[in-house]
């Protein structure tokens, strides 16, 4: 993460995130490695079995405990301008002991609810729940969630960003997808594609060609593509800000036949009836519906298996969660897949997904490729 852009992203959050610690009666927040430490420090820390730990508590000063071996990297990092206390401790040292003694003398007092990074590893939560006893640990996605889905400007530019290079990589792939050619072999000229339209990490490659297809997370293997598969391209990487892309296209080596074709058709129009759903205000269920309403309608319900879609930021998968049963509203500055698939095991799949921005009035769609079934000759 470049670091001018990264104090930019965080300025002000440590002050918002005290907001929501009161309101919630959380006296602290641990942040561990990992995207929630990065929101509000912009530190892209190692995770290690040594503890690196931003102690956040309602009042007081924040600290940033570090192995004292890590502490030139965070000495770097953006946290060192925020205002941050940097604490290391030596390799012999017990690290829970400084992070309870560091919150008691922050509040006056023991504290008695803390939140934690939800992605903390045990080793780590387990140890800081013994050195804070008899505190309640609790986790930290409820006090960072109204925050980190609202995107602000910046991220938003930064989902923009990443959006486009997926694009760009998309646009290549038809070079290299050929009957004849192994999931595997073009996974690894994607993988490099990603690189070289402007990520700095490989998230994830999936090709799934034929039956493979439909199979929603196959594991890109060793199968031989062959001459009228579909063949599902799912993609995504992290850009230098530390914001994500993902997206899935579908293709057709020759002709996939009529069949495939009609399926695609009702994909199609279901993912362009999601996206044309979201505007602040209706429900993420509601935009679920929109997809699968018309999918079912089509014969194809019980072969869509997901949900519609999932947050997206400095995580792959944050919230919102466009699901049945999420009747939370969507609102402006929010960030989100819409990816509705059909599945018909041992036979083929295809899914359409796209990232889109919530606006004041509408909705954004940051993927700009086609969105029509690729038909390679």
């Amino acid at each position: 993460m470049t670091s001018n852009l990264a104090t930019n992203l965080t300025a002000g959050r440590l002050d918002r995130a005290r907001t929501v610690l009161a309101a919630q009666g959380v006296d602290a927040l641990l942040l561990t490695p990992g995207a929630e430490l990065r929101y509000l420090t912009g530190y892209d820390a190692l995770p290690l079995e040594r503890l690196t730990c931003l102690v956040l508590p309602v009042t007081g000063d924040a600290h940033l405990v570090v192995p004292k071996l890590e502490r030139p990297r965070a000495d770097e990092s953006p946290a060192a301008g925020l205002g941050i206390a940097i604490v290391d401790w030596p390799e012999t040292a017990d690290p829970n002991a400084l992070v309870a003694s560091l919150l008691n003398s922050a509040l006056g007092a023991a504290p008695s609810r803390i939140a934690v990074a939800d992605r903390m590893w045990a080793i780590h939560s387990l140890a800081l729940g013994a050195a804070l006893a008899p505190a309640t640990l609790t986790p930290a996605g409820p006090v960072l969630r109204e925050l980190r889905m609202r995107k602000d400007p910046a991220e938003l530019a930064a989902l923009r960003d990443a959006a486009a290079a997926i694009d760009r990589v998309h646009d290549r792939v038809p070079q290299g997808l050929q009957a004849g050619r192994s999931e595997s072999e073009v996974g690894r000229d994607i993988a490099e594609a990603i690189i070289a339209e402007g990520h700095v990490a490989v998230n994830f490659v999936i090709v799934a060609g034929g039956p493979n297809g439909a199979s929603p997370h196959h594991d890109t293997g060793e199968r031989v593509l062959q001459q009228g598969d579909l063949v599902v391209v799912d993609i995504g990487g992290t850009n230098a800000a530390g914001y994500c892309s993902d997206s899935t296209r579908t293709y057709a080596l020759g002709d996939p036949g009529a069949e495939a074709l009609a399926m695609y058709a009702v994909l199609q129009r279901a993912q362009e009836a999601s996206c044309n759903s979201v505007r602040p205000g209706v429900t993420a269920e509601g935009i679920d519906a929109a997809a699968r309403d018309v999918i079912a309608a089509a014969g194809y319900g019980d072969f869509f298996v997901h949900r519609t879609g999932h947050g997206i930021g400095l995580d792959e998968h944050e919230e919102p969660y466009i699901v049945s049963g999420n009747a939370d509203p969507v609102d402006a500055g929010m960030t989100f897949s819409i990816e509705p698939g059909i599945y018909l095991p041992g036979r083929f799949g295809a899914r359409i997904e796209d990232i889109v921005a919530v606006t004041g009035d509408g909705v954004e769609r940051l993927n700009r490729s086609t969105r029509d079934l690729v038909v390679l000759d």
